[in-house]
């Protein structure tokens, strides 16, 4: 040991890796365990030249990693089928596959962060701007294009002359003891610095109250916040009612919106034609709306059979014979104004998409509801060989 209770540590320098990496190996096999190495570019098995054990990194980016995913998966179900259910195209509340995206990015976003912050904060001590090594001469040369190493004076085996003795011997060069830093104390609560921060503070509070209470409201920085309008949910002193938010003057269409003209009545006299054909993109659409909207409840081929099984009561199939007298414009009609227990589709589904949801309807009642003709005519349709 050294009698120098301010010795930090020796150091030695040495030119190329292959040197630094047996110093490595030949320090380890001496016996020290509390010594260091510096080079200034990563180098491939200095860890196991300095008999390094496993790092605990690894265990804490997997640990943190895993947590994330065990996070987003519990607020995901508890969201999705807990606080704010919904039912979308029949699939159960929490569709795992949906999630996969998101609990993938969480794992690596909370894995990658626990990894930055446990290699800077809990393994290398950082922030720790006072080490003994800083602003020497042996870190300005490992840090260009030297390779150091540091035996530290906290080791048991550690003696100053056998220490210099031994890096010499290894070849070292430019071996220089390392005392630490001289701590030097400044205190903060001193009279004067308080006094000063309770003026500070007193001046700060005064100038924001004088700001926000007196200031704004002098012309013209009331400006702003004095207008001639009335905002959202405010109280009007105009109107004798006193509602500040108005409701549109009766028969008000909006610019590009052509309101529904049967839209309340429960059976109209007349209904609109279908105005789209049914070409393979429409019915395509209608596929695609018909299953995220209306297969919870009429099944997937509209025979009924819901998929919300005991949730609500079963409506009937759309290939009775009631069902499928219906004009285009009478299911139109339903969509957007409802029935018995159904709910309107208005706010869910464009116009166009209920008249291509009309011509997939009619796509499955004719599918299952064929007639003779129908099959004559696939049978007509020429046959391609597979060969």
């Amino acid at each position: 040991m050294s009698n120098n209770k301010n010795l930090y540590g020796v150091t030695a320098l040495f030119d190329n890796a292959d040197e630094i990496i047996n110093a490595a190996r030949e320090v380890a096999k001496a016996g020290y365990k509390n010594f260091d190495v510096n080079t200034p570019y990563p180098v491939h098995g200095m860890d196991r030249a300095m008999g390094l054990k496993r790092s605990m990194v690894g265990f804490v980016t997997t640990f943190l990693g895993f947590s994330g995913t065990a996070f987003i998966l519990l607020f995901a179900f508890w969201a999705m089928s807990i606080d704010y259910p919904m039912v979308i195209g029949g699939k159960p509340f929490f569709s795992f596959p949906a999630f996969i995206p998101v609990t993938f990015e969480t794992t690596i976003l909370l894995g990658g962060v626990s990894t930055v912050i446990g290699l800077l904060a809990l393994f290398a001590s950082l922030p720790s701007n006072n080490h003994p090594l800083h602003d020497t001469d042996y870190m300005k040369a490992v840090s260009a294009d030297k390779y150091g190493i540091v035996i530290e004076a906290d080791d048991t085996n550690f003696d100053e002359i056998e220490v210099t003795g031994f890096l010499q011997k290894l070849g070292g060069k430019k071996i220089h003891s390392i005392n630490k830093p001289v701590k030097e104390n400044y205190p903060v609560l001193q009279p004067r610095f308080i006094t000063f921060l309770i003026v500070v503070a007193l001046l700060v509070s005064a100038l924001t109250y004088i700001t926000l209470n007196k200031v704004v409201y002098i012309e013209p920085f009331n400006w702003m916040t004095e207008q001639d309008k009335v905002t959202a949910q405010e109280k009007s002193v105009f109107y004798a009612d006193a509602f500040g938010m108005r409701k549109p003057v009766e028969g008000t269409v909006a610019k590009g919106y052509l309101p529904y003209p049967y839209k309340g009545q429960l059976n109209p006299v007349e209904t609109l034609p279908n105005p789209l054909l049914p070409t393979k993109e429409v019915l395509e659409l209608g596929k695609k709306k018909y299953l995220a909207f209306c297969s919870p409840c009429h099944g997937t081929f509209a025979d009924g059979d819901s998929h919300l099984r005991g949730q609500f009561p079963n409506p009937p199939t759309l290939h009775s014979q009631r069902g499928r007298d219906f004009s285009d414009g009478m299911i139109y009609h339903i969509m957007v104004n409802g029935q018995n227990i159904m709910p309107s589709y208005e706010s869910q589904t464009t116009s166009e998409e209920r008249w291509a949801i009309v011509h997939y309807i009619r796509a499955l009642q004719r599918a299952k509801n064929a007639k003779l003709t129908d099959l004559e005519e696939v049978k007509k349709e020429p046959v391609v060989n597979a060969e």
